[in-house]
């Protein structure tokens, strides 16, 4: 997959927090990967577990994922600010859509928060897909648990905002990292 080109892909999206740093990861699948991202995603979550969350697992359990998952199809993109949570998510979020609008982006799927919030993001994702004067595409609220493909970025925004050898980890993917006021 092109980095620069996310041109028939889909993006999944999580938000992690760091002490004061807030941050958005987009983890981008070419649509033919989207099924295989899901099943490798399925098959590292532990037995009996509804989905992968990183936080909660144990460091042996975060290396196997780590390195399966920079094994995949697929790349990454990191926003990161600081700030009062809502207005950061708002300015991360319209990064994140007037990088990705641009190139073509097929579906882009956040991991929901509730409906209030997931009110707000949509109005941000309409504010910036109007904005960036490119394509718009389409969008979704799911919970973790109902797509595996929202693993990945839960992965990412972990390993990258932990730093040091974590973020070593997943650098291979990791298109780029950008702060955002």
């Amino acid at each position: 997959m092109n980095p620069s080109n996310t041109d028939q892909a889909h993006a999944f999206v999580d938000k992690s927090r760091r002490g004061p740093t807030h941050l958005v990861a987009a983890a981008v699948v070419p649509i033919a990967s989207v099924q295989p991202v899901r099943s490798l995603m399925r098959s590292l979550r532990m037995p009996g577990a509804r989905r992968i969350h990183f936080k909660h697992e144990r460091d042996a359990v975060r290396k196997d994922i780590a390195a399966a998952m920079v094994e995949a199809p697929l790349r990454a993109r990191i926003y990161f600010g600081r700030g009062k949570a809502e207005e950061v998510r708002r300015a991360l979020l319209t990064a994140l859509v007037l990088d990705l609008a641009p190139d073509g982006l097929a579906r882009l799927v956040l991991d929901s928060r509730d409906r209030v919030g997931d009110h707000a993001d949509r109005q941000v994702i309409h504010e910036a897909m109007r904005a960036s004067g490119g394509d718009t595409f389409g969008f979704a609220h799911l919970r973790s648990h109902e797509e595996p493909a929202l693993w990945v970025p839960d992965v990412v925004a972990w390993c990258w905002g932990a730093g040091g050898e974590w973020r070593r980890r997943i650098d291979s993917i990791i298109d780029h990292a950008r702060e955002v006021g």
